[in-house]
């Protein structure tokens, strides 16, 4: 047999050279969105403060439901002026609304009632443990994911993290009925977002994701003000009365980088990774409001702290490597 022209020796190495733009295009892709998830979690860790401000002087029903609404406005704004169609496919507005009341109305009207009553520590270690686990139960029970020893694992040991992070301080002493029941707020809370979360994913095959975060906003948010309204006791003089700067800069920051940003981000990530491994945000979140703490603050951690938080980011990093 004649030797191989070296022409086409050169051809056949071709295939191999125009695969290496696609290999940097899927690296800068995963560097992208682990800088998205890193700019999750650090937003989302440090929420918890701002929305104790805000709903010790506003209904939490207001409080919330103004930022959702106003922030699924300014998304939709965003996406006519860059000349997107607005249209939901009749097939899916069911769902849609599903979503929405699920991850914004019920979310966050039990939840912030429930923060009144708790404090954000223990409103910390509730959400945070049973965010993951919940989303993993519910993208199982959807059939969206598959359970793995190495994602279950993980998730073991960041609950342990985050009790031993936040479990001594926020489960010391005798819990009062009031804080049982906040308690029991903050947890329907998680499951309904983390619920909403697994059945927003297949909407993301015909929508964009922004167009999902902004319906859902607005959606969720207009439910919640307008339940308020009608059913929440001082809600109308809240819209109308003067609310007072730390309030307001409060509800400022969870509207912009918060509902803005974060849920943008949120929902590109559950369509990509899928709702587990995005939901370790809630083992790397508590561990950014605790190191802010004791930077601004100058709070103090104990050795069984530092443990815990190494713990949790551990355990973030055993979910992340999991692949679906």
């Amino acid at each position: 047999m004649p030797p191989t022209p070296k022409r086409l020796r050169v051809s056949a190495a071709a295939p191999s050279i125009a695969a290496r733009p696609d290999a940097g295009a899927t690296q800068a892709l995963r560097l992208r969105q682990r800088a998205m998830f890193g700019a999750l979690c650090f937003v989302w860790g440090t929420t918890w403060l701002a929305m104790k401000v805000g709903i010790a002087t506003v209904s939490p029903g207001v409080f919330a439901g103004t930022r959702w609404t106003v922030a699924g406005l300014v998304l939709l704004t965003v996406r006519a002026l860059h000349g997107h169609a607005l249209d939901i496919p009749f097939r899916l507005r069911g769902r849609l609304i599903l979503c929405a009341v699920l991850m914004v109305s019920l979310n966050q009207v039990i939840q912030l009632y429930g923060l009144r009553y708790i404090t954000a520590g223990l409103a910390a270690v509730l959400s945070s443990a049973l965010t993951p686990i919940a989303l993993l139960g519910f993208a199982i029970g959807f059939g969206q994911e598959r359970l793995r020893w190495q994602q279950a694992a993980g998730i073991g040991v960041g609950v342990i993290g985050i009790f031993m992070l936040f479990g001594p301080k926020a489960l010391s002493g005798n819990l009062s009925l009031g804080e049982v029941l906040g308690a029991l707020g903050v947890i329907i809370g998680t499951l309904a977002y983390a619920a909403g979360s697994v059945i927003a994913r297949p909407l993301m095959r015909t929508m964009p994701a922004a167009h999902v975060a902004a319906m859902t906003n607005l959606i969720g948010g207009g439910a919640l003000l307008i339940g308020s309204l009608l059913f929440e006791p001082g809600a109308l003089r809240a819209i109308t009365g003067d609310w007072g700067w730390p309030a307001f800069l409060a509800w400022l920051y969870l509207l912009l980088p918060g509902s803005l940003g974060a849920t943008v981000i949120y929902f590109l990530l559950v369509r990509d990774w899928g709702a587990s491994r995005t939901g370790t945000y809630a083992f790397v979140s508590p561990v950014i409001a605790v190191a802010i703490g004791l930077w601004l603050f100058g709070e103090h951690v104990d050795a069984g702290e530092v443990v815990g938080m190494a713990l949790m980011l551990v355990a973030a990093f055993m979910v992340l490597r999991t692949r679906g």
